[in-house]
């Protein structure tokens, strides 16, 4: 990779017809899309969304993590109970985006193989997975009726601290203090080792320091975190610091660099921050903890963005800005989604 950006800091680089060959020859898998709720433009109309369908074909975006998230709100019986209800119909609506509808063919894939499947078939797969362990309140069971809902990942909290671990962000409105639980609580690591049963992948973005390295360790399958940046480049409690991303590697995990431009860049704004920032964000973890540890997710819908991939239907420009940088191709495949499809076998294969 090159040391420099190879093209200037405000441009887009060129997509000429061999880089737009490349991309589409790729896997190319986004590890975390949010969607509207409950209501919004229908996915398979060329819309406000970030991402949509259409977006998803014109931008040569293969396939995506759709999530379904649950906010987090103060903790009680009823609230946990309608937590798990929001995700279960968000799950149901996800999975309704598998179908073939205006011209456009998508299917619900939610193994390894289907992923690669649909890639060979022409057709876009949509993995569902869960933002916030809020959603099964203090109940594992309910991970049970998540995964047969086809949540393939969970995120074990958002911003704000649940029983299952503390968050990365406190939430002073709802009473958090700084640390609650010292990162896992028994209950989380319980949760842990019921998703590893179940074989859906633990996602550490979001959660605490603590939370995530004790995560790493005690998960029987590797961590992801599905939409962070690097500490080191910009110091946000969000993203992942030298010690952590050293973690993720030790246990064969992935930090999946994202779309956010307050990550990306101190104070960065989508119309200041350029793909030159994401891709020095990736370009750092590559050169910490190898290529086969890093990978690529937007948070679109969910606030991420910026001045060269506003949307899916730009996604080609992450792959021209990453070839800049020195990329070959069998690089960009693992970046692209190799390293998070190696993940999912992973968990498959040690699930119960």
């Amino acid at each position: 990779m090159n040391d420099a950006p190879a093209f200037p800091a405000a441009a887009v680089p060129e997509l000429s017809g061999e880089v737009l060959a490349l991309h589409r020859s790729l896997l190319t898998l986004d590890t975390h899309i949010d969607i509207p709720w409950p209501e919004g433009p229908d996915p398979f109309e060329d819309g406000k969304r970030k991402v949509d369908l259409p977006k998803m074909v014109r931008g040569g975006l293969g396939a995506g993590c759709f999530a379904a998230y649950v906010p987090q709100v103060k903790r009680s019986e009823e609230s946990e109970t309608a937590a798990f209800a929001r995700a279960i119909d968000m799950l149901s609506a996800i999975r309704g985006m598998g179908r073939t509808h205006r011209g456009v063919a998508a299917r619900v894939a939610v193994t390894a193989d289907a992923i690669e499947a649909a890639k060979r078939d022409g057709v876009l797969a949509i993995v569902p997975a869960v933002e916030n362990g809020f959603a099964i309140g203090r109940d594992v069971t309910r991970l049970n009726a998540l995964r047969a809902a086809g949540a393939r990942y969970m995120t074990l909290t958002h911003n704000g601290h649940n029983v299952l671990a503390d968050s990365a962000i406190p939430r002073g409105d709802l009473g958090d203090p700084e640390s609650e639980h010292g990162g896992l609580s028994p209950l989380g690591r319980r949760t842990i080792d019921q998703m590893n049963r179940l074989g859906m992948v633990v996602d550490v973005a979001h959660v605490s320091r603590a939370a995530m390295l004790q995560a790493a360790q005690v998960s029987r399958t590797p961590v992801v975190s599905t939409h962070s940046c690097v500490r080191a480049l910009c110091d946000h409690p969000r993203n992942m610091d030298d010690a952590q991303l050293d973690a993720l590697r030790d246990v064969g995990g992935v930090i999946q660099i994202t779309a956010v431009a307050g990550f990306l860049r101190a104070g960065g704004k989508p119309e200041t921050v350029t793909l030159n920032d994401f891709a020095d964000h990736v370009d750092y973890a590559v050169r910490r903890i190898g290529i086969a540890h890093v990978g690529i997710s937007s948070d679109f819908d969910g606030g991420g963005y910026f001045s060269g991939w506003n949307d899916a239907g730009e996604s080609a420009n992450v792959t021209a800005a990453l070839l800049a940088r020195g990329y070959g191709k069998s690089e960009l495949a693992l970046l692209w989604g190799g390293n998070f499809l190696r993940v999912l076998r992973r968990a498959e294969e040690l699930a119960e």
